[in-house]
């Protein structure tokens, strides 16, 4: 394995799928990642998720529609410990031992995190499902995923995306736009792209932890990207 510890940043919209249903969660999409989770475990990779909310809720644009933000950014929060534990459902249906930590106390569903209790659960092989961001409004899940990646010293961030890797430009919108295999974190955020926050990158190039995006869509990439088989785009130094 190119990596033993990894950091697996989901966003809250890949959950969907292509479900025209209306479901919030796509037990397909679920069940997919789940069956790749699986596997890499079985070949003895550490893993950590931090998963957002977006398929539920999104702070920041109920903020521009007149929420107030602290309260807009709370209530995605939540929206991510319900993913977690759809996550965690679901892994454990496979046979995945697997606990979900928050940054929110809640007792009575999950585990408050606590660095030490996370990194033993890593070191007996569970799968360690981060919710609730960093527990602060103002903080996006993939601010949250970066200190979480560091807390549990992984040795990368694979942030799974709908597209193959970063681009020069919108891929969706200009069919020229030309796909980066690598790319440095300054010129991530000279160039504003739109791979994570400012915040997120920059914490990334202080701590040298290089992060691969990838398109979660194509089956079997999480594993091709743990095993170090060249997929998506590396971001580093």
């Amino acid at each position: 394995m190119a990596y033993k510890r990894v950091l697996l940043k989901l966003s809250g919209e890949a959950l969907m799928g292509n479900s025209r249903s209306g479901s919030i969660v796509d037990p397909g999409v679920v069940g997919a990642i789940a069956a790749e989770v699986l596997e890499i475990v079985g070949l003895g990779v550490s893993l950590g998720i931090v998963i957002g909310g977006g398929n539920i809720f999104r702070g920041v644009e109920a903020s521009a529609e007149g929420m107030d933000r602290t309260s807009a950014d709370y209530m995605g929060m939540l929206a991510t410990v319900i993913n977690s534990l759809a996550l965690q459902s679901a892994f454990e249906g496979v046979g995945i031992a697997t606990r979900v930590q928050t940054a929110i106390a809640m007792r009575e569903i999950a585990e408050p995190f606590i660095q030490r209790r996370a990194m033993r659960h890593l070191e007996k092989g569970r799968v360690v499902i981060f919710a609730a961001g960093t527990g602060n409004p103002y903080f996006t899940t993939d601010t949250a995923a970066v200190l979480r990646a560091m807390e549990i010293k992984a040795d990368v961030i694979m942030k799974a995306t709908k597209v193959d890797g970063v681009y020069d430009k919108d891929p969706v919108k200009y069919s020229d736009a030309v796909m980066y295999e690598r790319i440095s974190y300054n010129d991530v955020l000279a160039k504003d792209l739109k791979v994570m926050d400012a915040t997120a990158i920059s914490l990334c190039r202080d701590n040298r932890l290089p992060v691969l995006v990838f398109n979660l869509q194509k089956a079997g990439n999480i594993v091709r990207g743990v095993s170090g088989i060249r997929i998506g785009t590396l971001v580093g130094d």
